[in-house]
């Protein structure tokens, strides 16, 4: 990891500063499994809070960790009744589905160049490519993903690199650039910079 830190301190002054203000690395990862595909799934667009709760629920119900096999045994009523959207609901059976198939693979997720990873998740339906790339950086550990349509990562960028208004994923790719191929450290870096007053 000192490599990494010490390649984004020497290639670009900006994030130097934020890594000296942030302070160590501390990325949290998860396992790559089903489990943290479909806890992925049930957080999207809900608050940290609310997601914890609902996610509580669900566990007790289908088990936890989940399995496509304790997912697919509850029913609508059920899936409602913890705080599950239709559609949310939808895409957790639709992931559990093309698991239990063989359609989705996670033993074979580690083994693919990115693009393929993120190909392979988003045939299944509430999964797109910011979920993927998600799953890239928190579960399978890599270490150079550039996720251009994340808001923090873009809220970031537009404050220290003093831009007017929120970049568009090629002005983020020219900036990171030089971050290659450590672009998921630098992201971090630049999520955890939005929770530090001083800068």
């Amino acid at each position: 990891m000192r490599k990494a830190i010490n390649h984004l301190k020497n290639c670009d002054p900006v994030l130097r500063d934020i890594i000296e203000r942030v302070g160590a690395f501390r990325m949290e990862f998860g396992p790559p499994e089903f489990h943290s595909l479909a806890e992925s799934i049930l957080y999207q667009q809900l608050n940290g809070r609310a997601a914890e709760t609902i996610f509580n629920r669900f566990t007790a119900l289908a088990g936890d960790p989940l399995t496509p096999e304790g997912i697919l045994q509850l029913t609508d009523e059920q899936l409602r009744s913890v705080g599950l959207s239709k559609q949310k609901s939808s895409y957790l059976r639709d992931l559990a589905t093309k698991t239990a198939s063989g359609l989705l693979d996670f033993s074979r997720l580690s083994d693919m160049p990115d693009h393929e990873v993120i190909e392979h998740l988003t045939q299944v339906k509430g999964i797109g490519t910011w979920t993927a790339q998600m799953f890239l950086m928190f579960t399978l550990r890599r270490p150079d993903v550039l996720p251009t349509g994340d808001y923090g990562v873009q809220a970031a960028i537009k404050k220290h690199y003093r831009k007017r208004k929120l970049p568009k994923p090629k002005d983020m790719e020219k900036i990171a650039r030089p971050w290659a191929p450590y672009r998921s450290i630098a992201c971090w870096y630049l999520w955890r910079s939005l929770d530090i007053k001083t800068l």
